[in-house]
């Protein structure tokens, strides 16, 4: 009897913890950075966490969808997705002794993720002179 109370208890405790909340949100891709809180937290300044969305073209340009991107000070990810079969680029964080880079993908996602203070950052394509030809874009963490 004790048994079961222990296992039913046990059940009900993990079911409980199962119904948290719900914080997946989408958006379009628009002109702004889009920003959703990261499952679980540990960060540098504080924050939850931040997950930015970022692509580059089909086409293989040599560009983001965007230039301009908006986090709390905390753990940032960059989620990228490279849409470009023929065209590898990666991104890589930097400023403020921060660099971190991702892995160089061509046609496929990658992400990269760092422990950032408010200020201001620069995102870049670190692959050959992507960057020369614009390939970069400002990271703002309030």
């Amino acid at each position: 009897m004790i048994r079961s109370l222990a296992t039913l208890a046990a059940v009900l405790v993990l079911a409980l913890a199962g119904c948290g909340g719900d914080d997946e949100s989408s958006s379009s891709g628009g002109g702004a950075a889009t920003s959703t809180p990261a499952s679980g937290s540990g960060g540098g300044g504080g924050g939850g966490g931040e997950q930015l969305a970022l692509s580059a073209p089909a086409d293989g340009s040599l560009k983001f969808d965007k230039s301009k991107l908006e986090a709390k000070a905390g753990t940032v990810t960059i989620d990228f997705d490279n849409l470009s079969d023929s065209t590898p680029h990666a991104v890589e964080i930097e400023g403020n002794g921060v660099e971190e880079k991702s892995d160089t993908v061509t046609g496929a996602k990658t992400s990269v993720t760092a422990d950032l203070d408010a200020g201001t950052y620069t995102f870049y394509c670190p692959v050959g002179d992507h960057r020369a030809e614009g390939m970069e874009g400002t990271l703002t963490v309030k």
